[in-house]
């Protein structure tokens, strides 16, 4: 086959084309795989083709050149390709083994939602997770993690983690959530104080119900440090309560962490509304909830935030 210059030479001529246009000729004629696929097709183009196909030719070189360059393009992660349709050249792009590592990645994190918590969860990992007497907590998350992916349809009791502060509880949820996650499960992880504040707010905006659907609906739900703030009866019946009824009925998996233990949290907790007044038996239907949802264990260990 003739070189894609004089092919193209001719057309130059008839048609008056400027310089530009010849150096954008030169450019595709010494690129290696143009070369390569004129070869390869020279049976099936002739030299109308390819002088029809120019544009097609420079901008594949040109796209090839910017990425060299490190420059935008118009098609970010993706890769260029020359096929051949009905005797038209075309360009194709294909996704980078580098774009579609990163875009799992992102599907990844899409699937941790992570309300009101240090952006430091999102990379919390099970395999960082020493066991330093916590053998049993990271037995049963693991064991968790394990039979949730075999049977998820199934019902599955979550963890209440019971601890002093900084002893894990928060990590061992973000990178429990991190792992389902990776194996395409998607939880919503949430500070419960802040979630409490939130929702008070929320009245303002007649948006209460939506918040509340947002978490009582969400596949996987891990509250944290919940315990940690005074409750009004307001927050324990209709919200709490609406929430925890509600994944109670679906079997939806349901994580808590609090500094309290189950009996601290009925009594001192739930118990006693922001006036002071002790209302024992909303405060057991709440823990009967939570009892279903979990299973409870003790977390140990040195304060790590120290």
């Amino acid at each position: 086959m003739e070189s894609l210059s004089k092919i193209l030479s001719e057309q130059l001529q008839d048609r008056h084309l400027g310089p530009k246009y010849q150096q954008l000729i030169n450019a595709a004629e010494k690129d290696p795989d143009v070369k390569a696929f004129l070869n390869e097709h020279q049976a099936d183009l002739t030299k109308d083709d390819i002088i029809r196909s120019a544009s097609k030719l420079y901008e594949y070189v040109n796209f090839k050149n910017k990425l060299a360059a490190g420059e935008k393009t118009f098609m970010p992660g993706y890769y260029p390709y020359l096929t051949l349709s009905n005797h038209h050249i075309e360009v194709t792009y294909t996704p980078t083994k580098e774009y579609i590592a990163r875009q799992k990645q992102k599907e990844v994190k899409d699937r941790v939602k992570v309300i009101s918590l240090p952006k430091s969860i999102r990379n919390a990992d099970l395999s960082d997770y020493t066991p330093d007497g916590r053998e049993e907590i990271l037995d049963a998350a693991l064991r968790f993690f394990q039979e949730f992916q075999q049977s998820p349809r199934e019902f599955h009791k979550g963890l209440y983690l019971e601890g002093s502060f900084g002893v894990g509880k928060t990590y061992l949820l973000g990178a429990l959530a991190n792992a389902l996650a990776e194996k395409g499960f998607s939880t919503t992880l949430v500070h419960f104080p802040s979630f409490a504040v939130k929702m008070k707010s929320s009245i303002s905006s007649n948006s209460t119900g939506e918040l509340i659907d947002a978490i009582k609906k969400a596949p996987i739900l891990m509250l944290d440090d919940i315990g940690a703030d005074q409750m009004s009866s307001w927050f324990r019946d209709d919200v709490l309560g609406v929430i925890l009824q509600y994944r109670m009925q679906e079997e939806l998996p349901t994580f808590f962490s609090s500094n309290l233990s189950l009996k601290q949290l009925e009594e001192e907790y739930l118990t006693v509304n922001s006036r002071g007044e002790a209302e024992p038996l909303k405060a057991k239907r709440i823990m009967e909830r939570i009892r279903f949802l979990a299973n409870d264990y003790h977390v140990v260990g040195r304060n790590r935030r120290n």
